[in-house]
């Protein structure tokens, strides 16, 4: 189990560059730099049958990750989450063949803990001496903890109303947090101006090759858990888009490799309507989308008002023939209330949000009720507890003589 990296390539003008050496964007054009393999090499020998057995991580597809020492490897266990048959809210909804992809029992709570073991393993390997990242709450959160693991300092700029749990979970791990009035691209521009002054090595969101890498590795598992037939439909909440470019360029090796045909789902992005740049480029026939002025939702993971892989998302979602679309707050947060009481699904608000999106595609006709359809649950819904209200459960004294005649009163 070799990985088979062999360069890096510019997915805006083709410039290929070495992986070898700590990179950020294309030193040519500024754009997302994508991790390239020796796709044939693993063609001839790995079958997708040699993936039986394997540990039940990311780690599976070790030939198709950048790390190429083992010893390197940061992990807390990730990946392989659940693909779960929502047998009861498929039959609500009219749809048999409806499924979640649920992330939030990934080590730290959400799909971050992914992008951020490959991003650490390989910035480990390449000699950073120390990370640094602009997040809206849980890619820092899991920085801080992998960061943690692999033995290197953490620099996490967060906006300074990021859920609770996000800033503790940096305190606890140890990270040097940094709260700033602004949102995440406020923090973007500190943390460049650190890597400028102190030389941390910038994990932001597609401004370094490999988080996408571990983002990937959803599109590898979907197909593995569903014997290699993509869904008809993905529905998955956008905020900087690593999960939708990530899986797209998964579903592209794939192919190569012959693991899976030329079907692809459609990829469709949900965002609030409080910041909403990619659907509105989307609506508006535009590759790139434009800073989203004023940013506002609940769902911290969606408040990303500029997102340097516009293009890619875009791209994606056209050319799979998906969609882009907006769904309240209030519809996202009470659908959250929905997927813990038909599934058990402690979904995040961005998970809500996908089946507040679905209600819509099915009313307007763009899937069908008998499409096979994934949502995506990125995070689980104890990240975000303070927008939930504290119970008001019955206190019951067990010495009260009348106590059971209370009980369900």
């Amino acid at each position: 189990m070799q990985s088979y990296l062999t360069h890096l390539q510019c997915s805006n003008c083709g410039r290929e560059a070495d992986a070898d050496r700590p990179q950020t964007v294309c030193p040519a054009c500024g754009k997302v730099l994508f991790a390239r393999y020796d796709l044939e090499a693993i063609r001839r020998t790995l079958p997708r049958e040699a993936l039986r057995g394997r540990e039940p991580t990311l780690w599976r597809y070790r030939e198709l990750l950048p790390v190429r020492d083992p010893a390197s490897i940061v992990t807390l266990g990730e990946g392989m989450t659940p693909l779960l048959h929502a047998r009861r809210l498929g039959a609500e909804l009219g749809c048999p063949e409806l499924w979640i992809k649920e992330e939030g029992i990934n080590p730290t709570g959400s799909f971050k803990a992914r992008g951020q073991a490959v991003a650490v393993s390989r910035a480990r390997e390449l000699g950073a001496p120390a990370l640094a990242i602009p997040s809206a709450g849980n890619a820092g959160g899991a920085l801080a903890a992998y960061a943690a693991r692999a033995g290197l300092p953490a620099y996490v700029f967060m906006p300074v109303d990021a859920p609770e749990s996000n800033k503790a979970e940096c305190a606890l791990y140890g990270a040097h947090l940094f709260l700033v009035q602004g949102l995440i691209n406020d923090c973007g521009r500190l943390v460049r101006e650190g890597v400028a002054a102190h030389g941390w090595f910038d994990v932001s969101t597609l401004r370094e090759p490999y988080r996408q890498e571990g983002k990937k590795t959803m599109g590898y598992e979907l197909a593995e858990q569903l014997n290699w037939m993509l869904p008809d439909a993905l529905i998955y909440p956008t905020g900087g888009g690593t999960g939708i470019v990530g899986m797209w360029k998964a579903f592209q090796e794939m192919e190569q490799l012959g693991w899976i045909g030329p079907h692809r789902p459609k990829m469709i992005a949900v965002q609030a309507e409080g910041c909403a740049p990619i659907v509105e480029a989307y609506r508006r026939g535009q590759r790139h989308a434009d800073l989203w002025p004023d940013a506002r939702t609940v769902a911290s993971g969606m408040r990303v008002p500029v997102a340097i892989g516009d293009y890619l998302i875009v791209d994606a979602v056209r050319e799979s023939g998906g969609t882009a679309l907006t769904v309240s707050d209030d519809a996202l947060m009470a659908d959250v209330g929905v997927l813990a009481q038909t599934e058990g699904v402690s979904a995040a608000p961005e998970g809500g949000a996908t089946l507040a999106a679905l209600r819509q595609l099915l009313a307007d006709g763009t899937l069908q009720r008998d499409d096979r359809i994934v949502l995506f649950n990125t995070g689980a819904a104890w990240k975000y507890a303070e927008l939930f209200p504290s119970p008001a459960p019955q206190v019951l004294d067990p010495r009260d003589p009348q106590v059971q005649g209370r009980i369900g009163r």
